[in-house]
């Protein structure tokens, strides 16, 4: 079981790094659509050259799970670019506390939709995760004063990142671990693709600046977590790899004081610090949820 929790957990790491560097991007006059797609196409040819290379031959996948994968890759496709357009709005480090509340979304949506009832160690780690949140974000003063647009944005890939979670979690555990991957880019790729056609379709900014950006963006956001993920999360289950992906949040944060310049209060601190907490303490008894 650690094996596949550490996974997780690196995965979500990976991840952290991500608006910071979308938000770099911005400054160099490139924006969330262009970002969020690019990386995702670069994502998932990497991935299908992988499973091209391969050769261990796999038997066909049906047109169920191709589709299943595909819209389990919209989620997460939708999620990376609400995720990016939301830091136009509100600092880095406050758009991955609302991002987080997918936590708690995740375990509701395991508990309805799967069945899966939440043990007595996750519900009390997840109540130090929200009791983390609140701390994290400066307090209801300091939240007041933030775009209320950028505050939904941010909410609205938390709900997403949440659906994402619950159907990796069982859609399509039979099948290779890079091919899964690679299906789940490609349906981010395309979903992107259909929400933002009009400002695509315009063109992109084919410069080595624009590559460079996206080229990061795809490493940690489109290649390294969700073969992490596809291999995983299935092991583990979504409740208790929605705690561990916490781990986004702190490493988001320090990225985000140290490239971006944004003030992290002590109070935050304190908040992360709980948040971490409580992810050690579920890591030390992961085998009762």
């Amino acid at each position: 079981m650690s094996k596949y929790i550490l996974m997780v957990f690196a995965g979500a790491c990976s991840y952290g790094i991500l608006s910071s560097l979308a938000k770099l991007s911005y400054a160099e006059g490139f924006n969330a659509a262009q970002v969020s797609f690019v990386q995702a196409l670069l994502g998932a040819g990497v991935l299908w050259v992988i499973v091209f290379f391969q050769k261990k031959k796999t038997a066909l996948i049906s047109a169920k799970n191709w589709l299943l994968l595909s819209l389990t890759g919209a989620a997460i496709g939708l999620t990376t670019f609400l995720y990016y357009l939301s830091v136009k709005y509100i600092p880095a480090s406050i758009a991955i506390i609302m991002l987080m509340q997918f936590t708690w979304i995740t375990v509701l949506l395991d508990w309805y939709l799967l069945k899966n009832r939440p043990g007595k160690r996750l519900l009390i780690s997840i109540a130090c995760i929200l009791i983390g949140t609140m701390l994290a974000t400066g307090g209801i003063t300091a939240a007041t004063a933030l775009s209320l647009k950028g505050i939904c944005i941010a909410f609205a890939s938390a709900l997403l990142y949440a659906l994402y979670i619950v159907a990796n979690s069982k859609v399509g555990k039979d099948i290779p671990d890079i091919k899964r991957s690679a299906i789940t880019v490609t349906g981010a790729a395309v979903s992107i693709l259909l929400i933002n056609c009009h400002q695509l379709t315009s063109g992109l900014p084919l410069t080595s600046d624009f590559f460079k950006w996206t080229g990061l963006l795809a490493l940690f956001g489109t290649i390294i977590p969700p073969v992490l993920f596809a291999k995983g999360i299935p092991k583990i289950g979504a409740s208790v790899s929605s705690v561990l992906m916490v781990a986004e949040m702190p490493v988001a944060i320090i990225c985000a004081s140290l490239l971006l310049k944004e003030q992290i209060h002590c109070m935050q601190w304190i908040g992360i610090a709980i948040m971490l907490c409580a992810i050690v303490y579920l890591n030390m008894h992961s085998g009762d949820k």
